[in-house]
């Protein structure tokens, strides 16, 4: 029954079903929707665009106080260090003297939840850094995956909005799985290549120690002698890129929701400091229409092989915050900050993010001198005519605040761009204003085509299962069509099984791009695989042998893997070693592999369970028996890829399979 409460709300509820007509907020009706106006079909995005400013500026403040994308983040400090100059690329200070150390901090984190979601969620990983140059601050914002959703900046709202939980009820919080995002993505083809690679393993990583990091955009680079090059921007971890498996992180979802931050920080208190190598593709701006892809085009990659990726020098994160919300929360990345020999390209997504992080940050923040907060800080003095304003923290001294002045001799004066001030490329615009999207934007298909056919047939395996529990959770039989429509374009295959799995029509027509093109470097099988820094739980039943579990902990100590001793009760050993995790405090999943030393001839049902659970999710185990009966009702075979019976193996053995991670063809 209404009252006088919801009565006075009806007044103010708005509907958009049925037929209406999409107006701006001052109600001017609108021909476009989907792209912003531009000089020309590839040029850069137009200032004068009301209604592009208008729907982000809407969208940068829909949220307060939380980040409305990538809330939930962790972050961390660090040094970058290069190799060898790049003067013949750019001139930016930092890129062309290898003895200088930058500091540097970066921010990882989820894109869809909020801060209280969880951390192994199936989701982008936004991989941001902030280099504290001498020249000024430098933001590379990116991700965790090379491309995106979306080709033009004025349909990020919309596909947040689509991604967000669904409006009415909130629901499902940090996760993609519900009728709106797939609608989305079922009318918007574009969306193609991204939604192969948010349902691989790259979407649920291992640890954000061990994910790569990607600009996604097209930048240039500029050297002193104007000479301009595009550039695509990598992060390569010296780790390797590893996953989860997908059972086992909606379990860590429950078990410790903080798994990715709790690792990263951990392995930074340990000493073992996480690394990337900073990555180049180069394409000199003369070549910039030899490919049969658009560089403009956020949705589309330069496959390594045609473009190699140059490694020019190393990030290392060897501090922790020390106050999360003074650092983490409050640090504010912009694409749009840039030192000279750095600059933009005419890509329509990275012009949009060059408005609306400032934008968002004056909201976030709380005004327009969240510049002046440490975090933010540049290293370098930093001097302009700009005053006043919510939180201001610097007293300004002097009569003139502003350019050009005689009473102070014109200071703060420009600096030349000979003496190190930034000037723009200057690039050559030639076109009409007009809203729309460039004929080379228009191969949607191709690149998801490519994705897929290098998978290796595990991670093909994990792409069905993925699509087939996304659009298993979706209600609406028109989006689960419009879903499998969209795969047909990609792999008749895979839209044949995966619309069987979800009750879906599959299209008579087969759409599939036709290829067999692959790209060795998209698949995750060739990574590095190293034992380093991975954890492995020790199950004690009994009281094994003390000698041969001392030996053991130390072979895993020299190589370098962290080890905690799980056992029935928390107590010492009779070496210094502690048991200092129970199976009621901890979990398999949280670990990368397992040994069980048992003494007994009656294995427990909870250490039987702890085994059996790493076993399904293809870790290595590793078995000292004191009676190999003990095992005959467990759910693990001892004859399987990945599983050490150090009666008959060696520690070292183990090892190797640690570094291994995962044992695909084991039968379960």
């Amino acid at each position: 029954m209404d009252n006088k409460k919801t009565e006075q709300l009806k007044k103010y509820t708005v509907n958009n079903e049925g037929m209406q007509d999409l107006t701006t907020n001052q109600g001017l009706k609108m021909a476009e929707d989907e792209f912003s106006l531009k000089a020309g079909q590839r040029g850069p995005t137009l200032l004068e665009d009301f209604h592009f400013r208008e729907k982000m500026t809407h969208f940068d403040h829909e949220r307060i106080p939380e980040r409305i994308v990538h809330a939930r983040g962790v972050g961390a400090h660090g040094f970058f260090q290069l190799y060898e100059s790049l003067e013949e690329f750019t001139k930016a200070d930092f890129l062309t003297d290898p003895s200088k150390i930058t500091p540097v901090f970066v921010r990882f984190s989820t894109v869809q939840g909020s801060r209280g979601s969880s951390d192994t969620v199936r989701d982008v990983r936004g991989f941001a850094t902030k280099f504290y140059t001498n020249e000024g601050n430098y933001d590379l914002v990116g991700n965790n995956m090379p491309v995106f959703f979306i080709q033009d900046a004025i349909k990020f709202p919309d596909f947040v909005h689509a991604v967000k939980p669904e409006p009415h009820n909130e629901i499902p919080q940090g996760a993609s799985a519900h009728d709106t995002f797939w609608d989305f993505v079922g009318q918007n083809p574009e969306t193609a290549h991204m939604v192969m690679w948010v349902m691989s393993d790259r979407a649920i990583p291992r640890s954000l120690r061990m994910m790569e990091g990607f600009g996604v955009h097209t930048f240039r680079l500029v050297n002193a002698a104007g000479r301009s090059h595009f550039v695509k921007f990598h992060w390569k971890p010296v780790l390797g890129i590893h996953s989860l498996v997908w059972d086992e992180a909606q379990q860590i979802a429950g078990k410790n929701p903080d798994f990715h931050r709790e690792d990263l920080y951990e392995a930074i208190e340990k000493g073992q400091y996480p690394e990337w190598e900073l990555g180049l593709q180069l394409i000199p701006e003369e070549d910039e229409h030899k490919f049969d892809f658009d560089l403009l085009d956020p949705t589309k990659l330069w496959p390594e092989e045609e473009i190699p990726v140059k490694r020019v020098g190393k990030m290392t994160l060897n501090q922790n915050v020390s106050n999360f919300f003074a650092e983490t929360e409050q640090v504010a990345f912009h694409p749009g900050h840039v030192v000279p020999g750095i600059d933009f390209s005419n890509d329509p997504l990275l012009q949009g993010r060059l408005f609306s992080y400032t934008d968002t940050q004056l909201s976030r923040l709380g005004g327009p001198n969240f510049h002046q907060i440490p975090i933010n800080r540049p290293v370098c003095p930093f001097h302009n005519n700009q005053r006043d304003g919510m939180h201001q923290m610097s007293i300004h001294q002097g009569q003139t605040s502003y350019h050009r002045n005689g009473l102070n001799v014109n200071q703060p004066a420009p600096v030349p761009e000979e003496h190190g001030g930034y000037a723009h490329y200057q690039e050559r615009i030639d076109g009409r204003k007009i809203r729309g999207r460039s004929e080379s934007f228009l191969d949607f298909f191709s690149q998801a085509k490519l994705f897929y056919n290098s998978l290796a047939p595990y991670e093909q395996e994990h792409v069905k299962k993925a699509f087939s529990f996304e659009l298993g959770k979706c209600k609406s039989d028109l989006v689960k069509a419009n879903a499998i429509a969209l795969l047909n374009h990609v792999d008749r295959s895979l839209a044949q099984e995966v619309a069987d799995q979800i009750g879906a029509p599959l299209p008579d027509e087969n759409r599939e791009v036709k290829s067999d093109k692959k790209s060795p470097a998209l698949s995750m099988a060739d990574t590095v695989l190293l034992p380093d820094t991975k954890k492995v739980a020790i199950v004690r039943v009994g009281d094994p042998d003390v000698e041969r579990f001392a030996d053991w902990t130390t072979a895993l100590t020299e190589k370098n893997v962290n080890f905690t001793i799980v056992g029935h009760k928390l107590h010492d050993l009779p070496n210094p070693l502690k048991v200092t995790a129970t199976f009621e405090t901890t979990d398999p999943t949280l670990f990368d592999a397992v040994l069980l030393v048992s003494s007994e001839s009656t294995i427990p049902a909870p250490a039987l369970a702890f085994i059996e659970t790493a076993y399904k999710h293809y870790k290595p185990l590793a078995l000292a028996l004191s009676d190999h009966q003990a095992l005959a009702s467990a759910r693990v075979r001892s004859d399987e890829a990945g599983v050490y019976d150090l009666a008959h193996s060696t520690i070292e053995a183990f090892i190797n399979g640690i570094a291994q991670g995962r044992f695909w063809k084991r039968q379960l």
